[in-house]
């Protein structure tokens, strides 16, 4: 048995901290301020912060960039997130719309001194170039490396890019040393991806890790389940201890992602969402092993 120690450092991401906000709704933006979210993380135990591309534009108009770094910096938030680029695969109807908002996310992730950018797979799972694909992410590789950052692809059991093993194997084809892939707790467990494999991933591939839990069940689709119910860390069915422990065997030492995205959680006042998804983290990395022990 371990106890959390200063490596096991915790990032809320986007929508942790995003109130009454879900990703399955047309408005994906947060009714909160940009001061409440960072303050409300900040206060829970928070080193790290994620922010949705839909939510930078308010941000910036309320801050500015070097508002934004300063409101990081005072809270003793030292890992940025920055998610979401639409369609970032597509050369066609929506490249113009995908573009303008990796430029800004480029932009705002090289002012702001972000940790990584986060994309996500075709969530239709229509037919796919898988070519394509290895070159696009290569591309947006070289391009968040060219402003100090990494690029995660966070796999969903729903998509084109359904696992673990689909991930890496999009992010080896693509080939570039800034790729790598986000492990999410969620998409492992309910992919089938057995806890232990998660030992065997190549350190430099892990861009981002996070944690969150569920009941046995799936209610609904998958999308459904893992907007709506998930549980905090420990409160569900997951074997989060032994993932946990073979992202350690790996090598991994965080931050930690805590992503909880449930109507409980949505509906409770930020700082105490953010505080309970801060403790029972922290729970779970307290109990899981470490390589050492």
């Amino acid at each position: 048995m371990t106890t959390t120690t200063a490596a096991d450092e915790l990032m809320a991401t986007c929508w942790s901290s995003a109130g009454d906000a879900a990703s399955d709704r047309p408005d994906l933006r947060s009714p909160l301020s940009l001061r409440e979210r960072v303050e409300a993380a900040s206060a829970a135990g928070f080193r790290g912060f994620g922010l949705l591309s839909d939510d930078l534009p308010a941000a910036v108009a309320a801050y500015g960039l070097k508002g934004i770094r300063d409101l990081l910096a005072d809270n003793g938030i030292t890992h940025l997130e920055l998610e979401g680029i639409p369609w970032w695969w597509d050369d066609g109807a929506h490249e113009a719309e995908s573009s303008r908002v990796r430029s800004a996310l480029l932009g705002a992730a090289e002012a702001l001194g972000a940790r990584h950018l986060k994309v996500t797979p075709d969530g239709d799972a229509a037919p796919w170039d898988r070519g394509l694909w290895a070159a696009r992410f290569a591309e947006l590789a070289a391009q968040a490396d060219g402003v100090g950052a990494r690029l995660g692809i966070e796999f969903f059991p729903w998509s084109n890019i359904a696992s673990l093993h689909d991930g890496l194997r999009l992010v080896t084809e693509a080939g570039h040393p800034a790729g790598g892939v986000i492990i999410d707790t969620w998409h492992v467990a309910r992919a089938g991806t057995p806890a232990g494999d998660l030992a065997a991933v190549p350190l430099e591939r892990i861009v981002g890790v996070e944690l969150d839990d569920a009941d046995e069940q799936v209610v609904g689709t998958l999308f459904e389940d893992t907007v709506h119910r998930r549980r905090y860390c420990g409160e569900g069915d997951f074997d989060l201890t032994g993932m946990v422990t073979a992202l350690r065997s790996a090598g991994w030492t965080g931050p930690w992602g805590v992503e909880i995205l449930s109507d409980e959680h949505r509906a409770l006042p930020v700082g105490e969402a953010l505080r309970r998804a801060a403790t029972s983290a922290r729970s779970v990395l307290g109990a899981a092993s470490s390589p050492t022990t």
